[in-house]
Formats: structure tokens, C-alpha cells, sequence
């Protein structure tokens, strides 16, 4: 597997785009960043809050999430 733009592929690349440019995503994730002892339990509530995939159809999944949070 190759990266994209950065990334691990394009699906963490499109969700690591998604939550750090919509503004009510980024904010939620920095709260959940702040209040969950870990990023691995702060993407595993963020991704219970998200829908099933992206606006552009990329399936959210634990680890897209844990690696956009990452980069926050």
C-alpha cells in the first residue's frame, strides 16, 4: 500500500480532511480529544457519533479516525 498526500491511504486521508476542516467535527474531536484518557477511546466516541461514512461515501472506520485525530 502506498500513501496518499501523507497519508496512510486515501480513505485516512479523506477522513483526516473531513474532521479537520468541518468545523463542528474538529470541534468535537478536540473535545473528545480533551475529556477521553486516550485517542484511541476519543476516536472509538467520535466514531459512535459519526455517520456511516463521509459526505463524498469514505466509510468511517476506528482506524481512519484514530489516525485523523492524530493529526489534530
Amino acid at each position: 500500500m502506498s500513501e496518499y498526500n501523507g497519508h496512510r491511504s486515501r480513505a485516512a486521508w479523506n477522513v483526516a480532511l473531513w474532521i479537520g476542516n468541518d468545523e463542528s467535527l474538529y470541534n468535537r474531536a478536540k473535545v473528545l480529544l480533551r475529556v477521553c484518557r486516550t485517542k484511541a477511546r476519543a476516536a472509538e466516541r467520535l466514531l459512535s457519533e459519526l455517520p456511516e461514512a463521509t459526505p463524498d461515501g469514505v466509510k468511517y472506520t476506528k482506524t481512519t479516525v484514530l489516525l485523523a485525530l492524530r493529526g489534530l
